[in-house]
């Protein structure tokens, strides 16, 4: 299937079938396809409500997480894209704050199928048609996109200028796609900067800003900085936020790391840095701690597949599968161990280098067990858990979730914390079978 994607809607079901037997089955970057179709649909693109446009390697969906619970604090609705989905195909594309129907992802997908013949368009880019077709048929005060990969080439960059853009930490990841060099990479996000419309962006190293600002220059997009234009630091009781406009005092994030605290600023930065979407401070405020983003640093509750620990065993899920996705998570992770044996369950795609997150998260805990990732290539438990020796951790494989929490359980008395980290589509599964799917 592409992206593995499956419904339990038969109707849902045949669509997705039909875009495996349309797709070439990979990404191939570029716009001429995205371009075509949308242009067989009516360019749908040009019909829709204000658009915050987001890149980044990490971060850039818990900032629409964040920009989203802000815009429906101010009592305004919003529509939301986002990659890849956890358990439902349809948590991809929010209608003014739901999933998608499934009756009407069967119609949009029935229709943008129908019009996709000889294009040769991916599955990321039927999707990106069949959500822009939604939103423009559907009223909102706002339209909240996640870039899917890169930012210049990526499907969702067809937009015609929105109402500002942003762009989220940055870090090495798609090694295939955007290479390893880092300004080669915020080049690549850079991409999305339309003329006149604000490019709100993290602080960077200089290389990484000047590769921005160049981008930005060319493109006649104003860059508006933390660190220049903007500023935020972590206090006591939450986040401080201050532009030209005044300060603000927000609580502290309710998504879990220091790093969401920089997420909700850069958010508000893009909320203040726009004339398109009207948000009060006190909206603003409301999001920090009404935001939901789901796999990052969630704890899990007591379900069929967490019941396996020991009572009081806390069980949190991140999807982080690279080193600065690790990082954070990692500092989050600061203390668990003085509160009893911690463990790590490890499932990481073929595509990713695991060494560096296994440096980053395994020095953190008793234990490791490594899985599979469920229908995907991926790094196999027996070689993932022999990386781990190689780097002096303990570390067992195992066949799925399940089974891993069992051997953690039996291995470790009295575990205090337990982390399943490594890849998105395992964090899926996760929820999935401790009934936790994302609404």
């Amino acid at each position: 299937m592409p992206d593995h994607a499956r419904s339990d809607h038969p109707a849902v079901q045949a669509q997705l079938d039909r875009l495996w037997r349309l797709s070439p089955g990979a990404d191939v970057l570029g716009l001429e396809r995205i371009t075509t179709l949308l242009g067989r649909l009516g360019d749908p693109q040009h019909h829709l409500p204000p658009v915050f446009h987001v890149a980044g390697t990490n971060g850039k969906g818990s900032t629409c997480a964040f920009l989203r619970a802000a815009i429906e604090a101010s009592g305004q609705s919003v529509h939301v894209y986002s990659s890849p989905h956890l358990v439902r195909f349809n948590e991809r594309i929010r209608l003014n704050g739901r999933l998608i129907t499934d009756d009407a992802l069967a119609a949009v997908l029935d229709e943008v199928l129908g019009h996709a013949e000889g294009i040769g368009a991916s599955f990321f880019e039927v999707t990106t048609a069949a959500a822009f077709l939604s939103f423009a048929r559907n009223p909102a005060a706002a339209t909240i996109i996640e870039v899917g990969l890169g930012g210049r080439l990526d499907a969702t960059n067809i937009l015609p200028p929105p109402a500002v853009c942003g762009i989220a930490a940055l870090g090495i990841d798609h090694e295939a796609f955007l290479g390893r060099k880092l300004t080669g990479i915020a080049r690549e996000k850079a991409g999305i900067a339309k003329l006149g419309t604000p490019l709100v962006t993290m602080d960077y190293a200089r290389p990484l800003r000047d590769a921005i600002a160049e981008v930005a220059a060319a493109a006649g997009a104003p860059v508006f900085a933390r660190g220049q234009a903007w500023s935020s630091a972590s206090t006591r009781s939450g986040v401080s936020y201050e532009d030209e406009r005044g300060q603000i005092a927000l609580p502290r994030p309710s998504l879990t790391g220091g790093h969401q605290s920089r997420n909700l600023a850069l958010a508000v930065a893009m909320l203040r840095h726009q004339q398109k979407v009207t948000v009060s401070d006190e909206a603003l405020k409301k999001a920090a701690t009404g935001a939901q983003w789901p796999a990052r640093m969630q704890r899990l509750g007591h379900g069929p597949l967490t019941q396996a620990l020991p009572a009081g065993t806390q069980c949190w899920l991140d999807g982080a599968h690279n080193p600065s996705a690790a990082t954070p998570v990692a500092r989050a992770m600061a203390g668990w161990r003085s509160e009893g044996p911690t463990a790590l369950v490890l499932g990481m795609l073929a595509n990713k280098e695991a060494g560096p997150v296994l440096e980053k998260l395994g020095g953190m805990v008793d234990l490791i067990v490594t899985v599979p990732v469920p229908d995907h290539a991926c790094h196999p438990p027996e070689s993932l858990a022999e990386q781990a020796h190689a780097l002096g951790l303990k570390a067992v494989p195992a066949r799925d979730p399940s089974h891993a929490l069992a051997l953690v359980a039996e291995r470790l008395e009295a575990p205090s914390h337990v982390l399943i980290a490594g890849s998105l589509y395992l964090a899926g599964q996760v929820l999935a079978q401790n009934d936790e799917a994302p609404q």
